[in-house]
């Protein structure tokens, strides 16, 4: 039964108190026959009046029973001699079913039922919790091992589950007490307000997602403190003739001046990095806000104190625009800048490594080559790691841990950045041991994009506007979803659709680029759309970030249907990078899902991607929307970030107020009741 339990993720008493119904069903009245509405479950009691085997397109044994009130029919269609025989005219019954329009008028299809005298056995004296099961567990195992633990918590809840959260906690909030949350959820009184339960807002559900809350941001905290734990190298600006002060050179060479936004949040960063311990700061920033000068000013403060950054980025594209663009940056400072991705072999690689270990590279780009095994730094000061969400926190952390192999006594910086906006409640909870900054404006000049909305029978029309943009010297951009066709879905391959348009647009230089072509070749191409040689450019969303070309000023999505809030923001957030005006066509294949409609509406009328994140979390959830069971990143068990947003905060505030007041063993035991194994996933 261990086994079977462990399934649900039940492994102790505890687990198992914490194993909430999904919902409930109401067997404490009986009603009369005459009061039965189809599609709602009763109790009904009454005394067989016939039994007979009815044979139609399926054979059925047919029972007829009655009550005071009228008739009602009970169909079985899968049935033993026994069952047949035990229902015989004249047996009091009393049964709980779903209430159908039948042939024979009102039936109740394979019912639960008693038989016996008129006082069958008592009527229930709460709700019946339906749990969620798996295979070899049925609903009756499952209540009767959950009631053995609700008698051992109404007995002895210290010894069962302690409260550990101060009374105080609960009183200002006005929530019950553990036991008492527990014991109402698994055996709610009928007249409890299941309509409240179903919406995760009565006091029970909310005392309990409290607790999680806090227990979660005590997890965080805990976390931060390991990470903090070995001292970092402090990165003080250097100004003096006889130092290198990159950073101030940099800027002042730089062609444009930081926004204020920049400016502050480069001042927060700089503030981190003064302090002799690990800072751990999360960049947020919508498209085109300039993260990446941030990121060149961040590395260039370790490296003017003698020390090596790293630049992880999720793709090859990204990974090698970063290259490019830092190079570019760097060259009149002298700075060594190297490349690494999984396709650096051979000779190559072996020198970039050697380089590295040595010292002679300050500045390794590159992909999640990164973190592999046979990487070493000399003196590794900082990581900046780009579109973090792209990582598995397993990676993350082992490239946090080349700092420690190249110096044991010191752990080194941290700055993790994105370009998708994260909802304020999920940075609070997925990221909460991370300081936050967030770039919230964009560099003059950017024509906002106008989005438009079309079907894909307007696919001539669209092609219209390509010529005549082609004509005009724009660069367009083609997103397709596939790279292939497929009989499944009712999307156009990115090959097919390159060829379709070189027939149709003939005078226009067009290229395809996806995930499957080798890093020279993306680079040539990539290369050739930024030098204008080519004027259409059909992709798949391998394009999605980190692809800077200020003279596109068109973007075709098809099938936007099909991709996420995000994804849509940061494909439109390629275009609009320069002074001219810009537009992204959203070409869907009708009909829409009511979620299609919704996704589509929200990319027409907005251009704040946190704005946007926000609709996103609405529409598909925090799980979804971090990818929780890829990453492990974020997982409750009871809290829902949309349904307890309000609690975030109370819930964050009783956690550091409980983590200076109470002693260890209590906080370590929240945690461990509610995060058994959080802890090693979020370790990054």
């Amino acid at each position: 039964m261990a086994e079977k339990f462990s399934r649900l993720q039940i492994h102790c008493c505890g687990d198992l108190l914490f194993h909430l119904p999904h919902r409930y069903e109401d067997r404490t009245r009986i009603t009369p026959i005459s009061h039965l509405l189809p599609h709602h479950p009763a109790v009904i009691q009454g005394k067989v009046v016939s039994s007979e085997i009815a044979m139609g397109r399926k054979r059925s044994l047919l029972c007829r029973i009655r009550d005071s009130s009228g008739f009602i029919g009970l169909r079985f269609y899968f049935f033993t001699t026994a069952q047949k025989n035990q229902l015989t005219s004249g047996a009091n019954i009393r049964c709980y079913g779903e209430v159908r329009q039948g042939s024979s008028g009102l039936e109740i299809y394979h019912p639960e039922y008693d038989l016996g005298d008129t006082d069958i056995k008592a009527l229930p004296q709460t709700l019946t919790p339906i749990y969620p099961a798996t295979d070899g567990l049925s609903q009756q195992r499952i209540k009767n091992v959950l009631n053995q633990a609700l008698d051992q918590l109404k007995q002895n809840p210290a010894s069962i589950l302690p409260d550990y959260l101060p009374p105080l906690f609960c009183k200002e909030h006005q929530l019950p007490s553990l036991k008492d949350a527990l014991l109402y959820l698994h055996q709610p009184p009928p007249d409890a307000e299941l309509d409240q339960i179903a919406d995760k807002q009565h006091p029970c559900q909310l005392r309990l997602a409290f607790e999680e809350l806090i227990s979660h941001r005590l997890s965080l905290l805990k976390i931060r403190q390991q990470m903090q734990a070995l001292p970092a190298p402090a990165l003080a600006p250097q100004t003096l003739p006889t130092q290198q002060a990159f950073t101030e050179r940099f800027l002042q060479k730089l062609e444009f001046k930081l926004t204020n936004a920049q400016q502050r949040v480069w001042k927060e960063i700089a503030a981190d990095l003064k302090q002799p311990v690990p800072m751990l700061r999360l960049v947020q920033g919508d498209v085109g806000s300039g993260k990446t000068v941030i990121a060149a000013l961040a590395a260039l403060r370790a490296i003017e104190n003698g020390y090596q950054a790293a630049i992880m980025a999720p793709t090859e594209i990204l990974a090698e625009q970063h290259f490019i663009t830092f190079k570019q940056w760097l060259k009149p400072l002298n700075i060594q800048t190297g490349w690494l991705s999984g396709k650096t072999k051979g000779k190559t690689r072996q020198q970039t490594l050697a380089a590295l270990l040595s010292g002679d590279t300050q500045l390794l780009i590159g992909t999640h080559a990164l973190f592999q095994e046979d990487v070493g730094f000399a003196k590794l000061g900082i990581i900046v790691i780009d579109e973090q969400h792209r990582f598995g926190v397993h990676q993350r952390l082992e490239l946090k841990q080349k700092s420690t192999r190249s110096n044991a006594a010191l752990s080194c910086h941290q700055l993790v950045m994105t370009a998708t906006p994260i909802p304020r409640s999920l940075a609070m909870c997925a990221y909460g041991e991370l300081d936050n900054s967030i770039i919230d404006e964009l560099p003059p000049g950017r024509t906002p994009v106008k989005t438009v909305v079309l079907p894909d029978s307007r696919r001539n029309d669209v092609i219209a506007r390509i010529r005549l943009a082609c004509k005009e010297k724009k660069q367009i951009y083609w997103v397709c979803t596939l790279i292939e066709e497929s009989e499944q879905l009712q999307c156009k391959a990115a090959e097919n659709c390159a060829d379709e348009l070189k027939q149709t647009i003939p005078n226009a230089t067009i290229a395809l680029i996806h995930g499957r072509l080798s890093s020279q070749e993306k680079a040539d191409i990539m290369a050739g759309f930024k030098a204008g040689d080519i004027d259409l450019l059909v992709a798949t969303t391998v394009i999605e970030v980190g692809v800077n070309v200020p003279n596109a000023s068109l973007m075709i999505i098809e099938n936007p249907e099909r991709l996420g809030l995000a994804q849509l923001h940061q494909l439109r957030g390629r275009v609009g990078r320069g002074a001219i005006e810009s537009f992204c066509l959203l070409l869907y294949h009708p009909p829409l899902s009511a979620h299609g409609k919704a996704r589509l509406k929200v990319m027409r009328e907005s251009s704040d991607g946190f704005v946007i994140a926000e609709e996103d979390l609405a529409l598909r959830g925090a799980g979804e929307l971090l990818g929780t069971r890829q990453t492990g990143d974020i997982a409750f068990r009871i809290a829902d970030l949309q349904c307890h947003s309000d609690l975030i905060e109370p819930a964050q505030a009783a956690a550091d107020l409980l983590q200076t007041q109470a002693n260890t063993l209590i906080t370590d035991a929240l945690i461990k009741r509610w995060l058994p194994q959080g802890e090693q996933y979020a370790q990054v």
